[in-house]
């Protein structure tokens, strides 16, 4: 019986490219090491793009968060040295009378908005999808209005209420309906805020609905027709069920959202009449840019950070739970 060769038995046996394929012998640099060196080589133009992009996403929202934050524990208004006070900016916040009212007209806002601004769309959605003709042009009418800037949209609609020569009062004379103080009455201030936000809002929803009611199989609605079910059942006993995930989603979407209402009360009302409209977000506007508090607007934004990641939490939940 004949030895082969120690120098024959550790030969390396290559592909035609010339990478390895069989045993590799014992060396001192480790076998994948080559195929790592080519990855990282082919592949450097695509990590430095990543890399840009992980340091601007650190840089322009992680650092700001966590900078935010920080400020909470301490009194700044950027004339003098920080100073670090702890717990002192949420106690002070809880003392402040307009702060428990800022979170009831938030939520009063967020309530009326679910009201009006989630069944709007839906209602339009279901009626624009029952259309055969003029579809794409009443699509692009409903999103018109998103396409507006919140500033224009917010001077529009302060002509509309207008207590003089108003659309609105308008309308209601030719009713012979007494005319109203849409933005200086507590009783109509908030809704009014609601209307200009439902109607510069909706168009999104809308054609995520749209989109939603396409992917419902026609089958279902001509089984229904067939069993003699009348326009509502067909809605209620179809439609709603097969889009009860998206509702679901845009419901949570829509409270994050009005939760951060802004631009609305301070365009409009600047927060009156006698307070009825100052939401979170005015609060805070007028303690950091008004009283030139940063820690007190900084406590008021973790807060308000806190409570919109719960609703972020159900919502990462729920679509996992639907993934």
């Amino acid at each position: 019986m004949s030895l082969q060769p120690l120098s024959t038995a550790a030969e390396k046996v290559t592909d035609e490219d010339g990478s390895p394929s069989g045993p590799v012998p014992r060396t001192g640099t480790p076998a994948g090491n080559p195929r790592l060196r080519r990855a990282v080589r082919e592949n450097l133009v695509a990590y430095l793009f990543l890399a840009a992009g992980v340091l601007c996403f650190a840089l322009f929202s992680w650092y700001p968060i966590v900078r935010g934050v920080l400020l909470g524990f301490q009194q700044v208004n950027f004339a003098e040295p920080a100073r670090w006070v702890g717990l002192d900016n949420f106690r002070r916040l809880v003392d402040d009378p307009l702060f428990l009212t800022a979170w009831q007209n938030t939520g009063y806002f967020t309530l009326l908005a679910l009201v009006f601004g989630f069944a709007a769309p839906f209602a339009t959605a279901v009626i624009l999808n029952e259309l055969r003709h003029g579809r794409s042009y009443l699509r692009m009418t409903v999103y018109l209005p998103v396409m507006l800037p919140p500033i224009v949209t917010m001077l529009l609609w302060r002509q509309f209420y207008d207590p003089g020569p108003g659309l609105f009062n308008n309308v209601l004379e030719v009713f012979q309906l007494p005319a109203q103080q849409w933005l200086e009455s507590e009783n109509l201030a908030m809704v009014s805020l609601v209307l200009v936000s439902t109607w510069a809002n909706m168009g999104t929803t809308t054609l995520i609905y749209l989109a939603a009611l396409g992917g419902i199989p026609g089958e279902l609605y001509e089984a229904a027709e067939l069993d003699g079910a009348s326009i509502r059942q067909r809605l209620w006993h179809v439609t709603i069920p097969q889009m009860r995930f998206i509702l679901m989603i845009t419901l949570l979407l829509q409270v994050i959202g009005t939760m951060q209402v802004f631009v609305e009360p301070f365009v409009l009302t600047g927060g009156g009449p006698d307070d009825a409209t100052v939401t979170v977000l005015l609060l805070l506007y007028r303690y950091a840019f008004v009283y030139n508090d940063f820690g007190l607007a900084s406590a008021m934004s973790t807060l308000l950070f806190v409570v919109l990641g719960l609703f972020s939490v159900v919502y990462l939940r729920l679509t996992r739970s639907k993934g």
